[in-house]
């Protein structure tokens, strides 16, 4: 007894241990210290969840069994990781530029979104884990009764502790695995604690077989000697098994629950993957390295009919190394605690995105997107759902009755979650594969497993009749479990592998080469088939006529408050607006849908922004098109895909270019006729007049004062004209020098006022200012700054309509630029003439005279040399210009 007290403290301790891991990374990543959470080596090392209870505990026993087969576990996901460059990293970037957050979110996404898909792939991982977490409660049960009697190999576990390993491991889990909503984003806590755990379950099986190698067996050279004198030393390879088995093991490394969650969500960068893919392999090596000794030097030391499986405990509890076989006890816990805990969060985000919240929209339709806390419900719905798996995996624990190899409970839940492998590779390679075929294959292939493997693992009479494995359902012997077709192997795990596997694919490719894809189906296969480090897919929402504020409710409902206000300020200030609700245009639609498809999956989310927006897609045609032409265009190179787009877009700016032509070759047409009247007009006068002068005889003195000054003004006039002329020719060239000197902007628009307002006619607009802003002082071209401001005010002096006419100018500091704004209260420039105010042969109106339309493009110009802009405003009720400078001008002039 006092024994398993001291176990059961060590156990609670060790727990506590990992509480405080994960709280501490928890709290480091909430302040903004990830940069060593998200470290390669500690992405490395959360790879190891794949070293489950079955590598520390059934790699003995299988090795004692089965000889060197227990490699193949090792060197299937070995395979796949030296080979990262091929599938891991598409596979990562995917699940970066889609926000996937599970393998059923990433199924489900890659074939239209279809949730149908995301049911089946959630039910069959639900399924095919439950025994892997079977698995684990009956290795940590076992573990625990070596410490209190020997266990034959014929014995069961105590289903008692086993429920209890299950409640504790479902409280860790709920309280460090569903902090966070957005599945998206990483659990620190728990990859924290997983790569504490790696270290841990390697320090133990390495400190065991050094033990067994040079304290029990005298060294490397006796230890050779043992296995040459077992059965090991003559075992035969089976290409047949060992071909299996590899197959097995990488396509469960790919689509186990787990291993997706942390080779995929968890994944931050390539430079991780670039790391895992050498240092993986070798971790993996090492777990390996001392499983051959320990299993031969337990088959000759321990007694006959002694359970390999706990070869690892018995061994040092039978020499009298207590102390050891308590590490060993803690390194098989770990490797079962990690697996179970990052098993049931990826399996309850799934059952949550793809069943319980498609469920819960059905039922609140018309008002779940609006009302109704849905942050609250998935975070419930998450939590339930890990008590629910790990309560199926004690399940299946007890009505198995624990007695089924470990190694063998292993190999039927890969088989399950390897029926994913084909939907998953042809998602990612074939554009061609179809949600039709998808959904062939997965009902296929999880049917022939779950009919021979999964039940028949209970044992006959159990779930299936015994008359069934003898004769077949209704004696039909083609349709006994383990001969199907009447076709039998000596190895009933590689029946159901082949099998399984081969009508799966059969059924997904027919399926898919006889079914058509929908528009979004293949525009989501162009965009996972040609997936590439960053970019957007293709926009599927068209304008929306939803509120904004509709939006927003439903974001806060899924978020939270804080982190909703946030995205939506973030995308308004994108789309230039100052409000704080962007407009629902089709970019933004598409950002929202993928930030909420990091909680509640890609499925959901579509659907409840397609439930605000009314579901408005693109035209089957324009679809169509886009698909078709990008996808073939894809198929050969890059190169031709961005030349085509290119030419699209080139072509739509011809389009407008052509349009905006138009109208500057009519304004042009009517700028020759207005610079030869302006021309004309001063030149007729000054002849007119001095003619008179000269040929009039007998001109009072007043007369000819008179007659002077018309010729004078005449000949200024003349003379601005040309200078305006002159000016934008030079500033065009680009042969401007600045003189730039040091200013107070208050006194630059003072200047610029008093300026434009100086006759008459000035005195009937009123010039609105807020001084405090102006108290800024610029290195700028005091003079070609004071020209720009003249010019805005006097074309509103020239052009307000109002009755009552103002002009507010407000300066704004934002960002290091300083943003001088000119807002009348009139009509406001025409919305088909707002592009082309500051072309050189535009006006501001029509209808009214006054200048020869260059004020605005000699503005432009100076700006620019300025290093600034100038923009007209649209939508701000009258006539709105920007001019933007930078605080520090010298650095633009230079």
């Amino acid at each position: 007894m006092s024994t398993l007290n001291l176990l059961a403290a060590i156990s609670i301790a060790y727990v506590a241990l990992l509480f405080g891991v994960a709280f501490f990374a928890e709290r480091a990543a909430q302040s903004g210290r990830v940069r060593w959470l998200r470290a390669p080596i500690v992405y490395t090392l959360s790879l190891s969840i794949y070293c489950t209870a079955w590598t520390f505990y059934g790699a003995v026993g299988s090795a004692a069994r089965n000889g060197f087969e227990y490699l193949t576990i090792y060197l299937g996901p070995s395979l796949v990781m030296l080979g990262w460059w091929w599938i891991l990293r598409k596979l990562v970037r995917i699940g970066r530029n889609q926000r996937i957050t599970s393998i059923a979110d990433l199924i489900s996404s890659r074939y239209g979104k279809s949730n149908l898909l995301g049911i089946g792939v959630t039910i069959l991982a639900v399924i095919g884990t439950t025994p892997y977490i079977a698995l684990q409660l009956q290795s940590v049960t076992l573990s625990v009764e070596v410490f209190s009697e020997p266990v034959p190999i014929e014995e069961a576990g105590n289903s008692l502790t086993a429920f209890w390993v299950a409640a504790g491991l479902a409280v860790f889990t709920v309280i460090f695995g569903t902090r966070n909503l957005d599945a998206n984003e990483r659990h620190h806590g728990v990859v924290m604690a997983i790569a504490v755990e790696a270290v841990v379950k390697l320090t133990a099986l390495v400190a065991l077989g050094v033990f067994v190698v040079w304290g029990l067996s005298g060294g490397v050279a006796a230890t050779l000697a043992r296995i040459d004198a077992s059965e090991l030393g003559t075992w035969q390879v089976n290409n047949g098994r060992w071909a299996g088995v590899m197959l097995l093991s990488a396509a469960a490394f790919l689509c186990l629950p787990r291993m997706f969650q942390v080779l995929v969500v968890e994944n931050d960068n390539d430079a991780q993957l670039r790391m895992a893919a050498w240092a993986f392999p070798l971790y993996l090596m090492a777990m390996s390295l001392f499983i051959v000794p320990i299993a031969v030097t337990g088959l000759d030391l321990l007694p006959e009919g002694s359970n390999p499986d706990l070869f690892v405990l018995t061994l040092p509890l039978s020499q009298g190394q207590e102390g050891l076989a308590l590490l060993a006890f803690l390194g098989g816990f770990s490797s079962a605690t990690s697996m179970v805990i990052v098993a049931a969060i990826a399996l309850s985000t799934m059952v949550s995105n793809h069943i319980v919240m498609p469920v819960w929209l059905r039922l609140r339709e018309g008002t779940a997107s609006v009302s109704g806390d849905v942050r609250n419900v998935v975070l419930l719905s998450r939590r339930l759902s890990i008590a629910g798996v790990l309560l199926l995996g004690y399940l299946y624990y007890a009505l198995s009755g624990g007695r089924t190899e470990l190694a063998a409970i292993g190999l039927i839940a890969f088989t399950g979650v390897a029926q994913v492998l084909p939907v998953l590779m042809g998602g990612i390679f074939w554009r061609g594969a179809t949600r039709v075929g998808a959904l062939a294959g997965l009902t296929a292939g999880f049917s022939i497993w779950v009919y021979t493997l999964y039940l028949p693992s209970f044992g006959p009479g159990t779930v299936l009749p015994a008359s069934w494995f003898a004769d077949g359902p209704l004696g039909i012997t083609l349709l006994r479990p383990e001969a199907l077709f009447g076709v039998s192997f000596d190895d009933k795990l590689l029946h159901a592998v082949f099998w399984s596997l081969l009508l799966n694919t059969l059924a997904f490719v027919g399926g898919s080469l006889f079914s058509a894809a929908s528009p979004l189906e293949r525009l989501q296969g162009a965009q996972f088939v040609s997936a590439r480090a960053a970019g957007a897919g293709p926009r599927s929402w068209l304008q929306s006529t939803a509120e904004s504020e509709d939006l927003m409710v439903m974001t806060q409902r899924i978020l939270g408050p804080d982190e909703a206000q946030a995205l939506f300020l973030r995308e308004a200030r994108a789309q230039g607006l100052e409000g704080e609700l962007p407009a629902p245009t089709p970019e933004f639609l598409q950002v929202l849908e993928r930030e909420l498809a990091g909680s509640v999956g890609a499925a959901t989310a579509h659907a409840m922004v397609g439930q605000i927006t009314g579901g408005a897609m693109v035209s089957v045609e324009d679809l169509m098109a886009v698909a078709d032409e990008t996808a073939q265009m894809m198929e050969y190179s890059a190169r031709l895909e961005a030349q085509s787009l290119e030419l699209s877009r080139t072509a739509a700016q011809l389009r407008r270019a052509n349009d905006k032509l138009t109208r500057l070759s009519v304004q042009k047409d009517a700028f020759l006729s207005q610079i030869s009247h302006e021309l004309r007009t001063p030149m007729s006068s000054i002849r007119a007049f001095s003619e008179i002068l000269r040929d009039t005889q007998g001109l009072t003195r007043a007369d000819q004062n008179r007659y002077a000054s018309i010729i004078h003004d005449e000949a200024m006039r003349l003379t601005r004209l040309l200078d305006d002329l002159l000016d934008l020719s030079v500033l065009e060239n680009g042969q401007v020098n600045l003189n730039l000197t040091e200013g107070r902007l208050e006194d630059i628009l003072d200047r610029a006022v008093s300026a434009a307002l100086a006759d008459e006619a000035g005195s009937g607009i009123r010039v609105g200012r807020r001084r405090v802003g102006e108290q800024v002082r610029l290195t700028t071209d005091v003079e070609r700054l004071s020209q720009v401001f003249i010019n805005l005010i006097s074309n509103a002096r020239k052009y307000c309509d109002a009755e009552a006419p103002e002009l507010q100018i407000v300066v704004t500091d934002a960002r290091g630029q300083l943003l001088v704004d000119f807002i009348d209260n009139g009509s406001g420039v025409a919305p088909e003439a707002q592009d082309v105010i500051f072309e050189k042969f535009a006006r501001v109106s029509d209808q009214k005279a006054g200048g020869a339309g260059l004020g605005l493009a000699i503005s432009r110009q100076i700006v620019t040399r300025l290093g600034g802009e100038i923009s007209y405003l649209a939508d701000r009720g009258g006539a709105a210009f920007r001019v933007v400078l930078p605080v520090r001008q010298e650095m633009a002039a230079q």
